[in-house]
């Protein structure tokens, strides 16, 4: 009678377990994982991203906000850079030109420069095929006049915070553009 009390006491055993174990349900939603951050966006999507809006400066066309913005930063920048007599040195033959009337290397440098930045800041609908900042700094570059110093790249970033102010960029992202800015300074400095 042991053996068999003990083969019953076995059969019990496993009938439970199954009986437990098929009580169980298959669907059970198991336990919520917490929620992931949202992805911080890029500097490129804070001034606006993707989003199309009018170009005011080919009216009927359109042009990714973020783009726009850049563009009429690095502009007005330019313009900046143009008054100012510390910078103005390194840009003599850009405002030659413009003094007579050639807009081409304006055009030319508005457009490498947002490209550059546009890419620099997040960008995923363009690329920057201009030279590399060694190059485009270096006595070689026939547009460049001299090389930068520490004090020029510190004024070039006055004039771009000033840039930035006049088109109602906001603080925060002036600060980032800045912090973005400053990771250039070894390849641009040479002297």
């Amino acid at each position: 009678m042991t053996m068999n009390r003990s083969i019953t006491l076995t059969l019990a055993s496993l009938l439970l377990a199954a009986t437990i174990a098929g009580c169980k349900k298959d669907d059970e939603d198991p336990v919520p994982a917490p929620p992931s951050p949202a992805p911080t966006p890029t500097l490129y999507q804070r001034l606006g991203g993707t989003t199309m809006v009018n170009d005011p400066a080919n009216p009927g066309q359109m042009i990714e906000q973020g783009y726009l913005g850049l563009r009429s930063v690095v502009d007005s920048t330019i313009f900046v850079i143009a008054g100012d007599a510390q910078l103005q040195p390194y840009f003599a033959v850009l405002l030659a030109e413009v003094g007579a009337g050639d807009l081409t290397g304006f055009a030319a440098l508005s457009e490498s420069l947002t490209e550059f930045f546009a890419v620099a800041t997040g960008a995923q609908n363009f690329t920057y095929d201009g030279l590399n900042m060694v190059d485009a700094h270096n006595s070689a570059n026939p547009r460049m006049t001299g090389l930068v110093d520490d004090a020029a790249f510190d004024r070039f970033i006055v004039d771009l915070v000033e840039g930035a102010a006049q088109n109602d960029v906001p603080a925060a992202i002036v600060t980032d553009i800045g912090a973005l800015v400053e990771t250039l300074r070894d390849p641009i400095v040479q002297q």
